[in-house]
């Protein structure tokens, strides 16, 4: 499970990659943990009121790494990641094209198999040799917090390879794919939950 990612742009940065309004995001670049703030970039009717449709500039906005899990869950822990996307939980909000959100990034961190020589997990940092700065494609959720997820798929042979059994989500380099994630019908949107190709990623 991704624990880590870095983000090696600032906002006007991303904004202009993605062709986004930066608003007053501060985001100078850096490393996301769980429970950081993030840039996140939505077509939904967030914090703005009005119409969502083609030709929109995407917002960005800052969302909190992390959503808060459903009561049933004991540990309260705030949810990641999105394994399962038929589950009650998320169904809704995958289906909804306004609640999926692209997740800028350069660079995300894996847990890969323990070193046999000292028993430990070993760290493992990948990027996209194709796309410096990519995108995971996210979920958010307004409950407590304004809060999003990443979503995953099987990991590629270059992650199985260190270990690593699922990855998240990397969109392609196409404005077409991130206008299919964020407004299309979900048989599209589903369709690129898909691993990101071994040849186009490199271990950093």
């Amino acid at each position: 499970m991704t624990v880590l990612y870095r983000l090696a742009a600032d906002a006007a940065a991303i904004a202009a990659h993605f062709g986004a309004r930066a608003g007053d995001d501060p985001w100078p670049g850096g490393t996301l943990s769980p429970g950081s703030f993030a840039p996140v970039l939505t077509m939904g009717r967030e914090f703005v009121a009005g119409p969502r449709g083609q030709g929109q500039p995407l917002r960005m906005v800052p969302r909190l790494w992390g959503v808060p899990p459903p009561p049933s869950v004991l540990d309260g822990r705030p949810v990641l990641s999105v394994r399962n996307v038929e589950s009650p939980f998320w169904i809704g909000n995958l289906r909804n094209s306004e609640f999926r959100c692209l997740v800028p990034a350069s660079a995300f961190m894996e847990w890969g198999r323990a070193d046999p020589a000292t028993g430990r997990r070993r760290q493992h940092w990948f990027s996209c040799a194709d796309q410096p700065l990519f995108a995971f494609a996210g979920v958010w959720k307004d409950s407590e917090v304004p809060s999003f997820a990443l979503l995953t798929c099987e990991a590629n042979a270059l992650l199985r390879e260190a270990g690593i059994a699922r990855m998240p989500v990397l969109l392609p380099p196409d404005p077409r794919a991130w206008q299919a994630w964020l407004a299309g019908e979900w048989s599209r949107a589903e369709a690129l939950l898909q691993p990101y190709p071994s040849g186009m990623m490199a271990s950093v």
